[in-house]
């Protein structure tokens, strides 16, 4: 099966055929550093991620391009408010940005690229939309696009422009023809960074950002463009109208674009006070449980982060990992058959999945079977099977950045969250479980209840075996603090 992605500009399920035959170039915009990120930027920055590494795990060299916007109207508002440097505040911002996707297994794009970096490119750019008639500078030093001047504007977005609403603003941006035309280059005001220009003093507007990094990195017209629906209109549909204004080509073979975030159904807002920050979800939850979470999801669909969501799929890894650590420990004089049969069937469904519109919701659906199949081999004592089960899915579904961690790393991880949250130690577990076993074996059932049921408020488990009593940690679906 062949690999379909649906395209938003056809509005439907196409076969992905790149321009140049096992290469894609891909682009997707990134960030604006205006301030901390939120898990709504680590959605699409993950959903590109897969998509990237899924091409290259089907055979593809891909060139994949992610921006920062630098700079903006937000960016100098917050680091006046700070009073600090907006190009210093940016560059923080970045870096922070950068370590916490790191954290999520984000792989950095073949390039990263800042707007700040490619001004010159942007003024070369509006200059020639000038010189062919798809743009106008005004008095002030604003420069325009003339959206009347490409027929094909909407085609992205499905819109269509009505003429009735030309001129309804025109007075709040001196010089500006039509209501419909965008900024491609804006006039400084006191005391704001700028570049100088054949307009005088200023910046990039934000659309014509995109455009000229995609343009300068990859070319004229580029396999894949991304990014989140939210962009769709106005800021796609522009870089469209501006891009091929100026070279007559297409700008973009396929425009991807993933849902968004909403918490408990609801869309974030500043005014709703229910924003996640990427550090926030980080501090509480090892990384593969807020991937593995956001993946279940189809990427064109809204997320719906609901309470205890995080904890279903914590739930789930920490289980996943408890059983790669006793396959480790059944199997560890055993080598695993990369050629066996079980990863050719891994694979297989693996691909059929993700060749579906990298419909990572399936992949992740058909792990749990897997984990079936392992426990059934359990019981058969078919260690070779799930040593090479647990081979297959540890390197196919490093794809999705999930199952390759050290287990014992995250059981601890999560093991040791639990005990802080509860307020117990081990050691105060392990001498509870000997008191247990002492009143056991007076045949006191009463007190051994007792020690039982307290152990279970502090959300512990114990499970008596012939030989020893275990125990192990119950993971809530829904924290006694409310997070999330």
């Amino acid at each position: 099966m062949s690999l379909k992605v649906y395209n938003v500009l056809s509005r439907k399920k196409e076969e992905f055929i790149p321009l140049e035959e096992g290469k894609v170039k891909m682009y997707a915009c990134g960030i604006t550093a205006s301030g901390d990120a939120h898990i709504g930027h680590a959605y699409q920055a993950i959903i590109f991620d897969v998509i990237k590494k899924y091409l290259e795990y089907i055979g593809y060299d891909v060139t994949y391009v992610r921006n920062y916007t630098d700079v903006d109207d937000k960016i100098i508002i917050k680091a006046r408010e700070l009073g600090v440097n907006p190009m210093d505040y940016a560059n923080k911002t970045i870096k922070k940005t950068d370590e916490e996707l790191s954290r999520l297994f984000v792989d950095k794009p073949t390039i990263e690229s800042k707007a700040t970096e490619c001004i010159s490119d942007m003024i070369f750019f509006i200059e020639k939309l000038i010189e062919k008639g798809h743009a106008y500078s005004t008095e002030n030093g604003d420069v325009f696009f003339k959206v009347s001047s490409f027929s094909d504007y909407g085609k992205l977005s499905n819109r269509i422009v009505d003429d009735s609403l030309s001129g309804v603003r025109i007075n709040i941006e001196p010089g500006k023809l039509d209501d419909k035309d965008f900024a491609l280059w804006k006039n400084a005001k006191d005391d704001e960074i700028y570049w100088e220009s054949p307009w005088g003093p200023g910046r990039p507007g934000w659309h014509i950002e995109c455009s000229a990094m995609g343009m300068k990195y990859l070319g004229e017209t580029i396999d894949i463009h991304g990014g989140g629906r939210d962009l769709i209109f106005p800021h796609h549909e522009n870089e469209i109208a501006q891009s091929e204004s100026l070279t007559g080509k297409m700008f973009s073979k396929y425009w991807l674009h993933n849902g968004l975030i909403k918490v408990n159904g609801q869309k974030m807002s500043k005014s709703l006070n229910n924003g996640i920050l990427i550090e926030e979800v980080l501090d509480l939850y090892n990384p593969e449980v807020i991937r593995i979470t956001l993946l279940e999801n189809n990427y064109r669909s809204d997320m719906n982060i609901v309470d205890g969501i995080f904890e279903i799929y914590e739930s789930k890894i920490y289980n996943i990992y408890k059983l790669f650590y006793l396959i480790d420990d059944l199997g560890k004089n055993l080598k695993s058959n990369k050629n066996s049969e079980d990863f050719k069937i891994i694979d297989s469904n693996f691909r059929k999945a993700m060749n579906n519109d990298f419909n990572t919701s399936v992949a992740i659906s058909d792990i749990f079977e897997y984990v079936n199949t392992i426990n059934k081999l359990i019981k058969e004592n078919n260690i070779q099977r799930m040593v090479d089960i647990k081979y297959a899915l540890v390197n196919i579904y490093k794809v999705l950045g999930l199952l390759g961690q050290e287990p014992n790393k995250v059981i601890e991880e999560i093991k040791n969250k639990y005990l802080k949250i509860n307020n117990i130690s081990e050691e105060k577990i392990n001498n509870m479980i000997i008191k247990r076993q002492r009143y056991k074996e007076e045949k006191n059932w009463n007190e051994a209840d007792k020690i039982r049921d307290e152990l279970y408020s502090k959300r512990i488990i114990i499970k008596d075996g012939s030989k020893k009593t275990e125990w192990d940690i119950d993971i809530p679906f829904k924290q006694k603090n409310g997070n999330f």
